[in-house]
């Protein structure tokens, strides 16, 4: 079950999409950013109905 999220590059603040699995339960993982391929820490909790809230953090703020 994927679903689409869009997100502010903390370095760029280009909007880029991602794809949650949100089957897969909380996560926490890096990703290069689509525009200017700095590297983002992704942070995905699923809320108890199911619904992935995503938080974009800089290399420094992690």
């Amino acid at each position: 079950m994927l679903t689409p999220f869009d997100i502010a590059c903390p370095y760029c603040g280009e909007a880029i999409g991602i794809l949650v699995d949100a089957s897969a339960g909380d996560q926490h993982y890096i990703e290069d950013c689509q525009v200017c391929c700095r590297p983002i820490t992704l942070s995905i909790r699923i809320e108890a109905d199911g619904e992935p809230q995503v938080s974009a953090t800089s290399e420094n703020e992690a």
